[in-house]
């Protein structure tokens, strides 16, 4: 169900000149196809970076609903937003659909997103959608903590992420720092804390944690016992106890709320390229996935994604969103150049 997840590193570098893209995983799938064979003449061409899986569900039902077919082509944040940058007005793309937001701001910030419809956007609470209605919300996911019950009691979590800065936290706990995941808490964290005290965070980041390569390995190593926690997004988790719990099984889940930096959520984005040759379809197929027929997949697939849109509730095993308390986090705000440059310097990427 999970992909694994690509590092920002590739846009925060795209200014620079040719870059070689850290995603995880290869070159975009442009063969990819999803609700019938649609062509860029017959259909909208959807470049796809949420879990694949999910995004063929919604395109399914999309094309049933309407007869509109979906051509998915497949890849990682990063190099899809650097990839309809530098394809600007010429590209194929009709509909952009992320992961985490911080690679629609980029996509954003060149200038290459028409408006949303206002019926998408009525749609959509404002918690959940940027400032700037360039792109919306489609899907999010929660920041949590994952600790090994069996050698971490509940009284001795941290109360909040910036805890783990801590000497007693040394050695303790466990991240993805080359993901994208992690690198848009951290884009939270600098929004709501500011520059030095991310900087300092980060810092004592690298001496404190343990870097693991994607979110499903760091819950594995705390479920082993090779260490006490790690930060991750909640489906990781739910994914697993959905199938065998094998990885999961020794496993608690920690939520920061009050607010907390650790209690941010994340934001998956969709957004309609200024350059489609097909707007009218593109914002519908937007319009679908955030209506209620769209956000039910979410709430009733496998993806345990929270629905952020139509009123639709999440899936029952999980806490609803209103008892996260989460921060308030402008999602066109997020500047992940920063971050990168923010990780580097403290050795982290």
């Amino acid at each position: 169900m999970l992909k694994r997840k690509s590092t920002l590193a590739g846009i925060a570098l795209l200014a620079g000149a040719a870059l070689g893209l850290t995603a995880c995983g290869g070159s975009p799938s442009a063969s990819s196809s999803s609700a019938g064979a649609g062509a860029s003449g017959d259909g909208i061409t959807v470049y796809n970076a949420q879990h694949e899986a999910l995004t063929k569900s919604w395109a399914d039902e999309f094309t049933k609903e309407t007869g509109i077919k979906v051509t998915l082509r497949n890849g990682e944040d990063p190099e899809l937003a650097n990839q309809i940058i530098q394809e600007g007005a010429a590209s194929p793309a009709d509909v952009f659909l992320t992961e985490n937001s911080p690679s629609m701001t980029q996509v954003e910030n060149a200038g290459l997103f028409a408006d949303i419809d206002k019926d998408t956007q009525d749609q959509v609470p404002a918690a959940y959608r940027p400032s700037t209605n360039k792109w919306t919300g489609i899907a999010a996911r929660s920041t949590v903590l994952v600790y090994n019950k069996d050698k971490v009691k509940e009284s001795e979590l941290p109360k909040s992420l910036m805890d783990l800065s801590q000497d007693q936290y040394k050695g303790k706990w466990a991240a993805s720092p080359s993901g994208a995941d992690f690198q848009a808490i951290v884009s939270a964290m600098l929004e709501l804390k500011g520059e030095q005290a991310t900087s300092d965070w980060l810092k004592a980041m690298k001496n404190n944690s343990k870097a693991y390569k994607g979110n499903s390995t760091a819950m594995k190593a705390v479920n082993a016992g090779e260490v006490d926690m790690a930060v991750i997004y909640h489906y990781y988790y739910f994914g697993d106890q959905a199938k065998t719990g094998e990885n999961s099984k020794n496993i608690g889940m920690h939520y920061f709320k009050n607010q907390d930096p650790g209690a941010f959520v994340s934001v998956s984005g969709g957004g309609v390229l200024k350059s489609s040759k097909h707007a009218a379809e593109a914002q519908q197929f937007l319009k679908f996935i955030t209506g209620k027929k769209g956000q039910e997949v979410l709430e009733n697939g496998s993806s345990y994604e929270y629905p952020i849109a139509s009123e639709v509730p999440a899936n029952a095993k999980l806490t609803p969103l209103k008892d996260l308390q989460a921060p308030t986090v402008d999602a066109a705000k997020l500047n992940s150049p920063k971050v990168i440059d923010l990780m580097t310097q403290a050795g982290l990427l």
